[in-house]
């Protein structure tokens, strides 16, 4: 059976990744009406803490706090997502199955080699599923084609890299799920003995996580927000509607 389309779908490198970058904005959207996916490239099994099957039922639960219609994960390999072919046919799949019209990828730049990478990947999956004479099909079903396909709009979160935002998203209201959202990792954010050299503890996470959203909160006037980015020119159609103040 065909997939509903999704209206937004956020692809990011590892579980966890979309709830520390734009998880309050999926949850805002969701709470508008919209249908919102995540789809994580990877299954997590590199992670200094816990196991990828840990990391499963980790993201299955932070989808139900964020209220997301769909989540999926493929099996790119953790700490070795690279931009090849075969793995752009396994996102431009996802695409055309779920036919979102927002794509939300981690900024191009950043640390860590798999957000970076995802995307570039992510963007060029995109394009590649529009593609009129890229034959793709359902998984496992040869006899079930998927037509091409390209979101309308593709944004990328900046949260882990500095750079100037051009658009911030309100989470005022959806701060508190999306951080629940985040503990729902237990493996990985809860105290313990496995890299604590590495991990702060749990208590310094909800500071540094609301200094991040009072950060970006702070340059749009409301008390917390997400940041991303858009390589278009923003349209304006009447100057007496642009929001934020300037003085």
């Amino acid at each position: 059976m065909p997939s509903l389309p999704l209206d937004i779908l956020a692809i990011a490198a590892h579980r966890d990744d979309v709830e520390q970058t734009c998880g309050g904005t999926l949850l805002k959207m969701a709470q508008l009406g919209q249908r919102t996916g995540i789809l994580d490239l990877t299954q997590g099994e590199m992670g200094t803490r816990g196991t990828a099957e840990d990391r499963a039922r980790e993201a299955a639960e932070a989808a139900r706090i964020l209220k997301v219609s769909w989540r999926g994960a493929l099996d790119i390999p953790d700490g070795r997502v690279e931009n090849t072919w075969e793995n752009r046919l396994k996102v431009a799949r996802v695409i055309r199955e779920h036919r979102p019209k927002v794509v939300i990828l981690p900024y191009w730049k950043g640390r860590h080699p798999d957000h970076y990478t995802a995307s570039i990947l992510g963007y060029e999956a995109c394009f590649l599923a529009g593609l009129s004479k890229l034959a793709l099909t359902r998984q496992g079903r040869i006899d079930d084609p998927l037509l091409p396909y390209r979101p309308f709009k593709i944004i990328y979160a900046t949260l882990y890299y500095e750079v100037r935002p051009t658009f911030v998203v309100d989470i005022t209201d959806q701060f508190e799920a999306r951080f629940q959202s985040l503990m729902a990792y237990r493996s990985q954010f809860a105290d313990q003995e496995a890299g604590k050299d590495l991990f702060p503890a749990q208590a310094e996470i909800r500071v540094r996580i609301e200094a991040m959203a009072r950060f970006y909160g702070m340059l749009a006037g409301v008390t917390y927000a997400e940041p991303f980015l858009q390589k278009e020119v923003r349209l304006v159609k009447n100057l007496l509607q642009i929001p934020v103040k300037s003085i």
